[in-house]
């Protein structure tokens, strides 16, 4: 049964709860007669009417009922002293197991990812979010934090969390999408070993480009409450390494770019964000993909610029590309007011169920909202 996440600890990404506060509530009073024809979980993915551009897309996406889902955590220590909380939806033995990579500063309680192992679980699979370092509620120990183009990591867990010859596959949203592309580069046909197909949803493909984007216009509504949590995680991490960076500097930063400047590429072996940026980016490297993946993108993103897009010849035969004219970053809303976010894991998991066709461009015939 749905419910609307309460307003409390872990309900919803910490960038997002001040909507609810900011008069969203007003547009549910405003919309509250209105109806649209629900989209088939099948069929292209097309926006109700009554849901227009990308960034009310995106919004409302984490702003929906969400199903409640029930984890069980384990706690996984770490050779390098660190560790990792893995939150579990767990089903039948030998059950198809589904392996989530969240986005920036999400968790297992993202709606998302709620969404996901719901699904997972009511067709009989097991479902497995894999928190980021410092994503579970509880600080990570290390100085290292976690980013874009940590592909040892995803390494790591997939080989950790695959215990059977149950098929297994992996699903990353945003900067976890990303880093799972990445993944799937660098270990070409090795990586069937691992995962039998694989799917990125809203991932900042072009990372420079989506970087820039975020700190320009209305996104800035987004950075900010990105930085909320991201400055004062690294802050807290002063209170145990003093000298990782300037606090006054960390205070002062008022953009993505010189979060990632300061903290997130020198803390990870990369010279600057711009290094980070181009270095960490899936887009380049997609023509190596050897295992059956699926891309989607929205091409109003707010975080991903349509026009910097790949195109089909610019990745593998192995790799599908479905991008809608709308749908935000991890919105992809459908229904009548107030909409429901069913699409999403049933396109995702509908494309693991079948053998996955060759590679071919998905597009909606309306017009980009």
């Amino acid at each position: 049964m749905n419910r609307v996440i309460p307003h409390g600890k872990y309900s919803l990404p910490a960038w997002s709860k001040g909507w609810r506060r900011r008069g969203l509530h007003a547009a549910t009073l405003l919309l509250a007669g209105l109806s649209a024809t629900p989209t088939q979980a099948g069929a292209a993915y097309e926006a109700p009417f009554w849901l227009p551009g990308g960034d009310l897309q995106t919004i409302w996406g984490v702003l929906i009922s969400t199903p409640q889902v029930a984890y069980r955590r384990e706690r996984w220590e770490l050779p390098d002293g660190d560790f990792l909380d893995l939150d579990w939806v767990d089903g039948p033995a030998g059950a198809p197991l589904l392996v989530l990579f969240h986005g920036l500063e999400g968790s297992s309680r993202s709606p998302y990812a709620l969404e996901f192992m719901d699904a997972a679980k009511r067709r009989g699979w097991r479902g497995v979010v894999a928190n980021f370092r410092g994503c579970s509620g509880t600080p990570n120990r290390l100085p290292r934090a976690y980013y874009a183009g940590d592909t040892a990591e995803v390494e790591r867990v997939l080989r950790h969390v695959a215990t059977s010859a149950a098929p297994v596959y992996a699903v990353g949203f945003s900067l976890g999408g990303n880093v799972l592309l990445k993944w799937l580069e660098e270990r070409g046909a090795s990586a069937r070993q691992r995962v039998r197909a694989a799917a990125a949803v809203s991932a900042p493909l072009d990372l420079p480009a989506a970087g820039a984007a975020l700190d320009q216009g209305f996104n800035r509504v987004y950075t900010v409450r990105f930085l909320k949590t991201l400055k004062a995680k690294a802050l807290a991490k002063l209170e145990r390494y003093p000298r990782l960076y300037e606090r006054k500097a960390l205070e002062a930063v008022a953009s993505i770019k010189a979060f990632d400047n300061l903290v997130t590429a020198p803390l990870h072996g990369y010279r600057d964000a711009d290094d980070y940026w181009a270095r960490a980016a899936s887009k380049p490297g997609l023509k190596t993909i050897q295992v059956p993946t699926l891309i989607i993108n929205a091409r109003n993103d707010p975080f991903m610029p349509g026009d910097v897009l790949p195109k089909r010849e610019q990745v593998s035969p192995r790799v599908t590309l479905d991008f809608p004219a709308s749908g935000g970053h991890v919105g992809f809303v459908t229904g009548p007011f107030p909409g429901r976010a069913g699409w999403l894991p049933e396109r995702v998991l509908d494309y693991f169920a079948t053998d996955p066709a060759p590679s071919r461009l998905t597009e909606t015939p309306a017009a980009i909202r």
